[in-house]
């Protein structure tokens, strides 16, 4: 008995380590969020092994009259882009896109596969709002249940897969700055089955021809607002107008009083007219100067608002993923929102996950706090990690920051450069809950204005205006019914609003899907639309 005992005992240990071998063999449990593969298409001539998965399980589609198959996509070279709009990464490699599609019109067809990253970005009104902002006229495939993401083994946003127009997959690669790897592939794959008869180059009848863009341009003078600046001194108010590439300037009451930027796409210095913005984001007012992050062109803009001149004083025109230096040699990588403090520009640096500085004496640009890595930790300056940092203010001796990819808000020493968090655990830890900064939760926050004490945060994606007592450590919910909507009065409602200020008894609120400036009252909290006059 006790040596069948024993022996009993021994198959048991070695049964355990068998498990565990196996265990550390395979490696820890895989979710779609925390993978990250990297395969480079592969060259050609290649082995055509894996057929394209279909697009099944998509709830929705966008710019296309219906769901697409592999099957009608036949003779066709087909790129499918996996991405969340809320990913700095997946918005930089959308210009990448709309390159290939000019370059080859006839051959290629770009499937965007849109697998929500936040509970907000799986509607499919939110994801049409999206794919207007971005300007995306190819068909979207609404993958919000992750179907189409695991029938493709993808493993991180953006994630690329190119497809033959036999619909064998070609290659995969993940990541931005990726153009020429697949403009060199594309190229070769439209040479290959040209020559064998195989290339369909007529145009896709599913397509949808209408563009969305054009039938909101009617409703709103404005296009995506994306921030806001009230000046209290000057009675003046200062509008990104995003989408129009534009800014304009009103007084508080709305009457506009100049629009700067001819509101076409591009980087041209020059008067009012004749200067050319794309897609600007934050701002800082100094006198008669206001600085502008040019968010798409990668590049902060003097405007001088006595001699009506726009001047690029930092950033090539494209991203940057470099150390800093000179400003006008430096290129800079998405900054999206701006505060002034003395001398220095504070620039959040979405595309690099950090903050940066613009001395203006020097003219020099260089980081100040954050790694470059995408996370949330705490600690000194260049050990920190951010995570898309989108939204700045200041007390004058903290900054505060909107850390939209970790739904945080962090607090960055203005004296050393140490980073510490308020409210926020990690890349997917959001939700919608008030409470101590410990338990309290927000949804991809893109907004942030200190005003007396108190911090207002634009918690973007749960529609809302929350407060944060700084003295009690506490976040409340203050106007928003955590649904997008368009509502004034006591009971308001938003639309992903994106942008801050305070001035006099007033909020100034970019409501950026409603493409509107609202204002609230500080004292009561009622919320009134802004009509802008002369626009």
């Amino acid at each position: 008995m006790e040596s069948r005992h024993a022996n009993q005992i021994l198959i048991g240990i070695l049964l355990l380590a068998a498990l565990f071998l196996v265990y550390m063999l395979s490696g820890p449990a895989k979710g779609p969020e925390k993978i990250k593969t990297i395969a480079k298409p592969r060259p050609l001539p290649y082995e055509q092994t894996v057929r394209a998965p279909d697009f099944t399980g998509a709830v929705g589609w966008l710019n296309v009259k219906g769901p697409l198959s592999i099957a009608e996509l036949k003779g066709k070279i087909v790129l499918v882009d996996f991405w969340t709009y809320c990913c700095i990464n997946c918005m930089h490699v959308i210009p990448d896109l709309k390159k290939l599609e000019a370059k080859y019109p006839n051959e290629l067809v770009v499937i965007g596969v849109h697998s929500a990253k936040f509970q907000n970005e799986k509607d499919l009104d939110n994801l049409r709002n999206a794919v207007r902002r971005y300007g995306i006229e190819h068909p979207v495939a609404n993958d919000s249940g992750f179907a189409i993401w695991r029938a493709y083994d993808v493993h991180a946003w953006p994630t690329l897969v190119l497809i033959d127009p036999e619909g064998f997959v070609a290659g995969k690669v993940s990541g931005e700055g990726n153009y020429e790897m697949l403009d060199h592939s594309i190229g070769r794959l439209a040479a290959d089955f040209r020559a064998k008869g195989k290339l369909n180059e007529s145009p896709l009848p599913q397509l949808d021809p209408r563009f969305t863009l054009h039938a909101l341009r009617s409703t709103s003078p404005l296009l995506f607002p994306g921030k806001v600046i009230a000046d209290e001194k000057g009675k003046r108010l200062f509008i990104a107008d995003s989408n129009h590439n534009r800014i304009v300037v009103a007084d508080l009451s709305g009457k506009v009083r100049a629009v700067i930027g001819s509101g076409k796409a591009g980087l041209k210095d020059g008067n009012y007219q004749m200067a050319e913005f794309r897609g600007p984001q934050g701002m800082a007012l100094s006198g008669e100067t206001l600085w502008v992050a040019d968010r798409e062109n990668h590049a902060l803009r003097r405007i001088d608002l006595a001699k009506k001149t726009v001047t690029t004083v930092a950033g090539t025109g494209e991203q940057g993923r470099g150390p800093g230096g000179e400003g006008s040699k430096t290129g800079l990588n998405s900054p999206w929102d701006l505060v002034l403090v003395g001398g220095k520009l504070f620039i959040a640096m979405a595309g690099s996950h950090q903050i940066w500085t613009y001395d203006l004496k020097t003219g020099r640009a260089e980081p100040f706090a954050g790694s470059g890595r995408e996370d949330i930790r705490d600690g000194a300056g260049p050990e920190a990690w951010l995570a898309q940092p989108s939204g700045l203010t200041t007390d004058g001796k903290k900054l505060y920051v909107a850390d939209s990819e970790v739904s945080a808000v962090r607090g960055v020493w203005l004296e050393t450069g140490a980073v510490e968090t308020l409210v926020g655990k990690g890349l997917f830890e959001f939700g919608d809950r008030d409470g101590p900064f410990t338990e309290a939760r927000l949804q991809h926050p893109l907004g942030v204005a200190w005003r007396g004490g108190k911090l207002f945060v634009a918690d973007t994606y749960n529609h809302r205006i929350k407060i944060f007592d700084l003295e009690k450590k506490t976040s409340s919910s203050w106007a928003g019914t955590g649904k997008p909507g368009k509502l004034d009065g006591a009971e308001p409602a938003f639309n992903e609003p994106g942008g801050l200020s305070a001035a006099g008894g007033s909020l100034y609120i970019a409501d950026t899907n409603n493409h509107v400036i609202r204002v609230a009252d500080l004292k009561t909290g009622r919320v009134r639309t802004l009509i802008l006059k002369g626009l």
